[in-house]
């Protein structure tokens, strides 16, 4: 009996012994498959954990027989929940475990800017990104114009140039909005003469992601980045078809329709946006002045998409934009012109733009691209006894080779960019026509696991040429670095070369609507020089495993040598140079639903012409943000926002005052439709309540800056209906 009992013993211990079964997988990101080193597997039942290896391999042995359900995790990214079966059926396989990011701030973003697609933790350029579902959030705050998505980043201040028909202008660090760039999808449609109205003519319903560098960015995108770029990104279809529809109504007399529809199939897919925006005229101050104009905006943007083979994919895309947009006095927004009220500047605009881009996979490492636009612009610009009208035709090429291979990635190319205005009589000594020559090569190098490097050099040649001592031709370079110096702190230094070939398209001419400016004798002026620095310090860091914290600092310097300036009608260089410096601070805390965001900027900007030290106008030292929002995913949010605007000098030598305004946004999900209601300025602030915004009579006004909101507070609603998704 002793003997049989020691042998049951035995091949139960024998079985138990055998049945210790050991679990391999390897973790990867979704988006850039790249290895997620200390990814850690849990299994609650047995109370085990265990952390993926510098290699991302995860190996857990020890396990019984039975079904168990094993968690991944790491920081920014979706948690893995599925339950495994032991023995396996091979036990000898690695299981691919792939992470998606999550929501929040640490979720890792992939950016396209700098035409590698890497991740954003890996770039020594410091570039900020507004996701798919930020975006989604300011779609429903402001479904016609992206206005408001720049004017809520940190560190971009939009600046108002017309106060009766509401054009706008954005400014980087301080800096003038010519030393800007406005991209679509890494293309220029938006610059020149055809750079008017641009804010307010871009619905965000159909972007996938903006992208922001502050600061030089001229390797890739040329000279004219001085103060940084605005890169939209369009949304690309995928194998979910899309089919959504907006409605939106506001109390400032305005209405909003649009469609998005998206479908990929095999070797063929296609994006369609279409909107119509109108706005009444309005006046909430009753000053008789509109300070919203009347709008008329129809665009379609249809988009077709090739995929050949694994090698070969291109699409091709047209923009089209017709704009009526009248203001000025409310009783000529009417009809009811007499003697007394005749003022009105009316804009009609038509934009007409083709994008064409074509990309060849040479192997897994590098693929050559090239890619085009064409673009047309026409705008009339009429007032009480004046009238502008000009047609902008412009193009841009680029053909570019990349390499991203595993120490160094590489881009080089060369782009052609073209840019014809003809103003039509009694204006046509006003024509101007540049084309520019461009070869770029940049380098990133990653030393090792802390240090990456990050070198660029762009050589362009301008025709016709400015005036000595460059004559068209300019040597651009720019370096960046990325210091890991911590997994939970990184830092950024950099800085660059830029230049800005001489133009009359600037905030200064379209405040003045182009009334009296002489011509502008390229030859005999210069092209405005600069030279920037960046430097920061970003700490991320998991409070938890539902809560992250970001902090991000930044320091900016820029100094433009001779910088183009009006006087007496005449675009001349200033005797001297421009600078501009300061800080940024960025402080986001997501815990679960709740997302809190903090923003600072402190902007100094001199005039350093003649000898003599001034602040450059309309420029507030001083601009803080608040933001919080609450969100249950794909059932409601709910966010308050608040921000504050120091005061500022203006051009006549007087101060405008600061000023906070205060937001509220209320939305409810459903699988197939969104209900939102949406308050902006619920404090409001108007500049009108402070003095009048003009001098002399209603018939012939002299407006002064524009400093401070005029519409006063505005709530929209509307809904958001999703057939596909």
């Amino acid at each position: 009996m002793k003997r049989i009992f020691m042998l049951i013993l035995c091949m139960l211990l024998s079985h138990w012994i055998i049945a210790q079964n050991t679990f391999r997988a390897k973790v990867t990101s979704d988006q850039t498959k790249a290895i997620l080193k200390g990814a850690t597997a849990t299994i609650p039942n047995l109370k085990i954990a265990i952390s993926a290896d510098t290699s991302g391999l995860i190996v857990i042995p020890n396990i019984p027989n039975g079904k168990f359900e094993i968690d991944v995790t790491y920081v920014g990214f979706s948690k893995s929940e599925k339950v495994y079966s032991f023995p396996q059926k091979n036990p000898d396989q690695t299981i691919e475990i792939v992470l998606e990011p999550s929501t929040g701030e640490l979720a890792e973003v992939t950016v396209q800017t700098t035409r590698t697609n890497q991740s954003l933790r890996d770039i020594p350029t410091r570039i900020e990104a507004l996701s798919l579902e930020e975006l989604d959030e300011k779609s429903t705050m402001r479904p016609g114009d992206i206005k408001m998505l720049l004017g809520e980043t940190t560190g971009i201040h939009v600046q108002q140039t017309s106060v009766v028909s509401g054009s706008s202008s954005f400014r980087i660090q301080g800096l003038d909005s010519r030393y800007t760039q406005l991209l679509q999808d890494g293309m220029p449609l938006y610059s020149g003469f055809s750079g008017n109205l641009s804010l307010l003519q871009v619905s965000p319903l159909d972007l996938k992601q903006v992208e922001f560098i502050k600061g030089s960015a001229s390797t890739l995108y040329g000279g004219g980045a001085i103060a940084g770029l605005v890169n939209l990104i369009s949304k690309i279809p995928e194998k979910t078809p899309e089919l959504t529809f907006l409605l939106n109504g506001t109390s400032a007399n305005g209405v909003d329709a649009s469609g998005y529809y998206s479908r990929k199939w095999q070797h063929i897919g296609t994006t369609i946006f279409g909107s119509y925006n109108y706005n009444g005229a309005y006046d909430p101050s009753n000053t008789g002045l509109s300070a919203i104009p009347q709008i008329k905006r129809f665009t379609i943007n249809p988009k077709i998409y090739l995929y050949m083979d694994e090698d070969n994919s291109g699409w091709f895309g047209v923009n089209t934009t017709y704009e009526n947009r009248l203001g000025g006095d409310m009783q000529v927004i009417d009809g009811k012109a007499d003697n007394v009220h005749q003022y009105f500047e009316r804009n009609k605009t038509f934009r007409f733009s083709t994008q064409l881009s074509f990309t060849h996979k040479i192997d897994e490492e590098s693929r050559v691209n090239f890619k085009n636009t064409i673009g047309y612009f026409d705008r009339q610009l009429s007032e009480a006894g004046f009238n502008f009208k000009g047609k902008q035709l412009s193009s841009f090429s680029e053909l570019n080779y990349v390499r991203n291979g595993e120490k160094a990635s590489w881009v080089a190319g060369a782009n052609l960019i073209t840019d014809n205005f003809t103003a039509t009589p009694p204006q046509s000594s006003l024509n101007y026509n540049l084309t520019t020559l461009g070869a770029f090569v940049q380098n990133t190098y990653k030393a090792n696991n802390w240090f990456s490097l990050e070198s660029g050099l762009r050589l362009d040649d301008n025709t016709p040429p400015p005036n000595k001592p460059a004559n068209g031709l300019f040597i651009l370079p720019r370096v960046n670095a990325l210091f890991k110096l911590t997994s939970h702190l990184t830092s950024r230094i950099g800085g660059g070369f830029g230049y800005k070939m001489p133009t009359l398209f600037n905030d200064q001419s379209e405040q003045d609507g182009y009334q009296n400016i002489k011509p502008l004798n390229t030859g005999n002026t210069q092209a405005e020089q600069s030279y920037g620095l960046n430097g920061d310090l970003n700490y991320r860091h998991a409070l938890g495993s539902e809560a992250f914290i970001s902090v991000n600092q930044l320091f900016f310097y820029t100094k433009v040598d001779r910088p183009l300036i009006l006087q007496n009608n005449t675009f001349i260089n200033a005797p001297g140079h421009l600078t501009t410096q300061g800080t940024e601070t960025n402080i986001k805390l997501v815990m679960d639903e709740l997302v809190f965001y903090l923003g600072y900027t402190y902007t100094n900007t001199k005039q350093h012409f003649n000898g003599l030290t001034n602040t450059q106008p309309l420029t507030p030292k001083n601009q803080l943000s608040f933001d919080a929002t609450y969100e249950i995913e794909g059932s409601f949010r709910f966010g308050a926002e608040s921000f504050y605007t120091g005061s500022q000098l203006l051009s006549d030598g007087t101060t405008g005052r600061d000023y906070i305004t205060f937001g509220l946004l209320v939305q409810k999900m459903w699988k197939h439709l969104d209900i939102f209601i949406n308050a902006e300025n619920l404090t409001d602030q108007r500049q009108t309540k402070w003095g009048s915004i003009y001098t002399g009579s209603i018939t012939n006004p002299n407006f002064g800056d524009i400093y401070a909101p005029l519409d006063g507070i505005i709530v929209n609603a509307g809904i958001r209906i999703k057939l596909l998704n």
